[in-house]
């Protein structure tokens, strides 16, 4: 086992239904150290670059559309295999497959809002934690 870093987000539907605590929540439960953290309303050109290996598929836009429609809470977690870790915490990327006990399980209901969002390899999450948190410094 090897402690790494992941990139976390709470989509804007949880945070809307306001999640936040509970998402947080359970992260600290799991034992992950949350080392960077800040609320925002995505401007469109940074979810482009977040999303861009799906540019030019028909679920793109509404993608991006959604991600920017209001404000989302972005993490950096680290801890023991953070990345499995933090995926297997929020479950099937369709709330249909996800296990009872799961984020997606227990709180999504739709593909399209499922709460939240997690790097899927260790070069992903070094671009998503650069995308939202490499410029702005608040994070070693």
């Amino acid at each position: 086992m090897a402690t790494e870093r992941t990139f976390a987000m709470v989509k804007p539907d949880g945070v809307r239904r306001g999640l936040v605590g509970t998402v947080v929540s359970r992260i600290e439960a799991k034992g992950y150290r949350i080392v960077g953290m800040r609320l925002m309303t995505i401007p469109r050109e940074m979810a482009e670059r977040h999303y861009g290996e799906h540019q030019g598929k028909p679920f793109f836009e509404p993608l991006v559309a959604f991600i920017t429609s209001g404000p989302v809470v972005a993490m950096v977690l680290e801890g023991e295999d953070a990345i499995a870790g933090w995926r297997g915490m929020m479950g099937a990327t369709n709330p249909k497959d996800a296990a009872a006990g799961t984020i997606r399980g227990d709180f999504a209901t739709v593909i399209d809002e499922n709460v939240a969002h997690g790097s899927d390899a260790p070069a992903t999450a070094e671009r998503e934690i650069g995308i939202f948190f490499g410029e702005s410094g608040l994070i070693d």
